[in-house]
């Protein structure tokens, strides 16, 4: 698996590392992603670079590409968000253009100045929510961690913190110093729950750094009360069926209303959703600060 994204990274690195050389001659007229002799579709050769193609997102991007006439030509690569992030990282290293498919909260809002294309046809989802969902009975099976997920809610920057906290150790240690720093809030979770004895608990999530960190600190607080919880990483569609048929206890991770929409009607009748846990998310087109585009209707179509 490393390999796979080791290898998915170095080809979307050497990608934009040829789309961004050429000749001398070309070199030296075009720079860096500010320049006027070539078109940025040029520049990026009319490409997008995208996450996991199992994801939500991905969906969203592939119908902008396809509602939007003037992306008529442009190609979104499917990729991981590792090999996402790896080729952002390279792009803003040699201050080179890059569009990628973006979503926050999340940890390279942090570390890099980025920002959201406009969106005017709104095809990416405006503002969404993330919701709990969990499987029916869980209520009767364990009425405590089910008060617990009921409960459970935080803002975006205390997601972040997480996320952040992690790209220099483990989310498991992330999520410990984010509850020990924040146990007033983690107490209106908890309060009035009883300790149990190894009573077993699943949580299926989608496997990015944003799903990471709500489950990691759900698994955190419910071990804490003795608990023994399981994490299974699944793509969005495997996670809504485990919830609906009983297979896995609950997740943190549907993004609602547009993101997940599509599974979550399909199961809406077999699941039990508990609303939102965060709310203020967003996706969208996202390019470092430095480039000169600032919606999605500026980018031009392949000739």
């Amino acid at each position: 698996m490393k390999l796979k994204v080791l290898g998915t990274t170095l080809g979307l690195a050497a990608l934009f590392l040829l789309t961004g050389c050429g000749d001398e001659e070309n070199n030296q007229n075009n720079t860096n992603s500010t320049g006027d002799t070539a078109s940025l579709g040029e520049q990026v050769d009319y490409k997008i670079v995208g996450i996991e193609p199992g994801a939500g997102l991905t969906e969203l991007s592939q119908n902008t590409l396809k509602e939007y006439e003037n992306l008529k030509g442009w190609e979104l690569v499917d990729s991981s968000t590792a090999g996402m992030l790896g080729s952002l990282e390279q792009a803003i290293r040699n201050k080179e253009p890059i569009i990628i498919t973006g979503w926050t909260p999340h940890w390279k809002f942090s570390e890099y100045d980025l920002k959201f294309l406009e969106d005017p046809k709104g095809t990416l989802g405006g503002s969404e929510n993330i919701n709990t969902i969990v499987r029916k009975g869980l209520e009767n099976d364990l009425p405590g961690a089910y008060t617990i997920l009921d409960r459970f809610y935080w803002e975006p920057k205390d997601m972040e913190a997480v996320m952040y906290e992690a790209q220099n150790s483990s989310f498991e240690d992330a999520a410990i110093k984010w509850i020990e720093e924040n146990q007033d809030k983690v107490n209106e979770w908890t309060e009035g729950v009883d300790k149990v004895d190894g009573k077993e608990i699943e949580l299926v999530s989608t496997p990015w750094d944003s799903e990471r960190a709500s489950s990691s600190v759900m698994k955190a607080v419910l071990e804490q009360l003795g608990y023994s919880v399981t994490i299974t990483p699944v793509d969005p569609a495997i996670m809504f069926q485990a919830i609906a048929t009983d297979a896995a206890d609950a997740t943190l991770a549907p993004w609602l209303p547009t993101t997940h929409s599509s599974f979550y009607e399909k199961h809406k009748e077999d699941i039990v959703d508990l609303g939102e846990n965060l709310k203020g998310t967003k996706n969208g087109f996202v390019v470092p600060e430095y480039m000169e585009i600032d919606s999605i209707e500026d980018l031009q179509p392949k000739e």
